[in-house]
């Protein structure tokens, strides 16, 4: 299974934005959007991991508890059966994004998994994808200041 650290930034919340994923040091990318929120990175970040490895099983390791809880809480199917609504009759944060990922994971003949890391606690690959996360906010912020 390929295990995939994926992470989100942004500066000022919302602000400049970026997100990164990392199949080990030597395969990774990184992206950013010039206003955006933390969350959407998150999920950003996972989108175009899976876009980008579109073969076999993918273990999608997280600092995000927003985007791992969506999974593993499986707060997708209450907001699919109430009509993306939250559980306090809101519309769902972030649909959009959504919308682009659950084909990627719940539509998918591949199995994908999630699983949760603390961020900044000496993860190496948390870590690094943060600094390529952080990274790409920082260029970004730096492009429209």
């Amino acid at each position: 299974m390929k295990r995939i650290h994926t992470d989100g930034a942004c500066r000022g919340n919302p602000g400049p934005g970026g997100w990164a994923w990392a199949w080990g040091y030597d395969v990774y990318a990184s992206g950013s959007e010039s206003h955006t929120t933390n969350q959407r990175m998150e999920v950003r970040a996972v989108i175009e991991a899976l876009r980008e490895n579109a073969d076999g099983p993918i273990e999608i390791v997280s600092d995000s508890t927003y985007v791992v809880k969506c999974f593993h809480d499986k707060w997708h199917v209450g907001w699919l059966r109430r009509g993306w609504k939250n559980s306090q009759g809101q519309p769902v944060a972030n649909r959009d994004l959504w919308e682009e990922l659950f084909p990627l994971v719940l539509e998918s003949d591949r199995v994908v998994t999630f699983s949760w890391v603390k961020g900044h606690s000496g993860d190496a690959m948390n870590d690094f994808v943060d600094v390529l996360a952080t990274g790409a906010a920082d260029l970004q912020r730096g492009q429209h200041s």
